[in-house]
């Protein structure tokens, strides 16, 4: 009989998806947070067709990939389709989401109990930092279209000329 104690074989995978366009210090924000809890989070981005988007895709799974290049533990990809069947095949437990404020609860609690419904997928709820909930990729590309200096909200690896 062993006396050492077992090891877990199963990794605790995370997905944290979003449309990052672009990717913000609040997104960085809620990564680096949610870090100690998982042994992996995939950082996915969307792809809805239907959907405009000021960046495309490519730049902005660059982005993400510079962004969390020194973390390990950080993967960035791309999907298409519900999130919760991108976790089946990833073989994530959990959702990470970030709220900046009540109206995010309402509409992420509703996506939360329908991925449940689904698959069996918990979403773990991070609130925003104070100094970041104001931070939202919406406003960000407001400020790019009016060649507003972004520099504070978006990490390094994004840098507009």
């Amino acid at each position: 009989m062993s006396t050492s104690p077992e090891i877990p074989t199963e990794q605790r995978i995370a997905v944290f998806p979003g449309s990052f366009d672009p990717v913000t210090i609040g997104h960085v924000s809620i990564v680096l947070r949610a870090l100690p809890l998982f042994d992996r989070i995939v950082v996915a981005i969307g792809e809805n067709t239907s959907k405009r988007y000021m960046f495309p895709l490519d730049q902005r799974l660059d982005w993400l990939k510079k962004t969390f290049a020194d973390m390990p533990k950080v993967e960035a990809i791309s999907f298409q389709g519900l999130t919760a069947d991108l976790c089946v095949k990833l073989g994530a437990q959990h959702i990470v989401r970030g709220l900046r404020n009540s109206t995010d609860h309402g509409h992420e609690r509703s996506i939360a109990l329908m991925n449940h419904e689904l698959r069996g997928v918990e979403t773990i709820f991070l609130p925003a930092l104070p100094e970041h909930a104001h931070i939202s990729s919406t406003i960000v590309r407001e400020l790019m279209a009016n060649k507003a200096d972004v520099t504070a909200f978006v990490p390094a690896a994004v840098r507009i000329p």
